[in-house]
C-alpha cells in the first residue's frame, strides 16, 4: 500500500513541466558560470594560487576541480531555491486546488499521507542532486580536461588529489548535498502543512534560510554559528578536507536529522489540526 501511493505521488511530481524547469535553469548557469571561467578571471586566480603553493596548475584545472568550483554557488542558491519550491507544493498546492479532499477520501491515514508526500520528496532531492552533479561535471568535461582535483576553500580547507580519489570523493559529496536539499525541502513541506499557498510556504522556507545566511555574517555572531544551518550545510565541503574532520560531520549530520524530523512532526501537527473540508 505505501509502495502504491509513493508510486502516485512520484508519478505526480515527475509528470509536472514545472517539475523540469529548475533542471533547465541549472544547465544554462552551468554553462554561463563555465564562459565566465573559461574567458575571465576565475581561471587565472585559480592559476596563480597553485603556482604560488608551488603546483603545476594544468594538472589541476580539470574537470573535477571546475566542476567542485560551479557546485558552490549553486548549493547556496539555485538548489535551496528549487528544492524549496517543490516542498511549498507538496501539501499546499493540493490543497489549494482541493484535489486533497479526494485523497483523504480513500482509506490512508493523514500521517501517512504526509510521510509518503515527505519521501518522494526526499527521492526528488536526491534525483536534483544527481542532475546538478552529474550535469556540471559533464559539462565541465566537455570544457577542460580530465585530471587532478584541487579543492579550495579560503580559511576552510586545501587539498589536492589525484583524479580516482577526487570522482570518489566528488560522488560522495553529493550523498551529503542530498541531505542538505531534503532539510531545505522539508522545512518548505513544514510549512505546505499549515494553511497556507504554496508561494507562501516557499517564500517562509527561503526567509528562514537567508536569515540564518545573514545571521552568519554578521561578527558579533560568530560564536553561535553551530546554532545556524549553513554552518551544519557545509559538511559536503569537508569531505575534501584531508585529513577528514569526521566528528564534525558527525555532529552536522545529527543535527540535520533532527533539524528534518522536527520539521515532519511540527507538519504532521498542523496538518492534523486542519480542516481541510472547510
Amino acid at each position: 500500500m505505501f509502495y502504491h501511493h509513493l508510486q502516485n505521488e512520484l508519478w505526480k511530481l515527475f509528470g509536472k513541466k514545472r517539475t523540469y524547469i529548475g533542471f533547465g535553469a541549472f544547465i544554462l548557469a552551468q554553462n554561463a558560470m563555465l564562459l565566465t571561467f573559461r574567458l575571465r578571471g576565475p581561471q587565472s586566480d585559480l592559476q596563480r594560487v597553485l603556482a604560488g603553493n608551488g603546483y603545476l596548475a594544468s594538472e589541476y584545472i580539470s574537470a573535477l576541480t571546475v566542476a567542485l568550483f560551479m557546485l558552490l554557488p549553486q548549493g547556496v542558491l539555485l538548489m535551496p531555491l528549487y528544492a524549496a519550491l517543490v516542498g511549498g507544493d507538496l501539501v499546499a498546492k493540493e490543497a489549494e486546488d482541493g484535489t486533497l479532499r479526494m485523497v483523504l477520501s480513500r482509506p490512508i491515514s493523514r500521517v501517512q499521507l504526509l510521510l509518503v508526500k515527505w519521501v518522494a520528496g526526499v527521492i526528488f532531492s536526491a534525483v536534483l542532486v544527481l542532475v546538478l552533479g552529474g550535469t556540471a561535471l559533464g559539462f565541465a568535461r566537455i570544457w577542460f580536461p580530465w585530471g587532478g582535483m584541487f579543492a579550495y576553500m579560503p580559511g576552510q580547507l586545501f587539498n589536492l588529489m589525484g583524479a580516482a580519489e577526487g570522482l570518489k570523493l566528488y560522488g560522495f559529496s553529493h550523498l551529503f548535498m542530498t541531505l542538505n536539499a531534503s532539510v531545505i525541502l522539508g522545512l518548505a513541506f513544514m510549512f505546505s502543512c499549515f494553511n497556507m499557498k504554496p508561494a507562501a510556504a516557499t517564500i517562509l522556507a527561503l526567509s528562514f534560510l537567508f536569515a540564518n545566511l545573514v545571521m552568519e555574517s554578521l561578527p558579533f555572531l560568530e560564536r553561535y554559528h553551530e546554532w545556524l544551518l549553513p554552518y551544519h550545510f557545509r559538511i559536503w565541503l569537508y569531505i575534501y578536507a584531508n585529513p577528514t574532520p569526521w566528528e564534525r560531520i558527525v555532529q552536522s549530520l545529527c543535527v540535520l536529522f533532527a533539524f528534518s524530523v522536527t520539521t515532519f512532526i511540527i507538519g504532521v501537527a498542523a496538518f492534523q489540526a486542519r480542516d481541510i473540508k472547510s
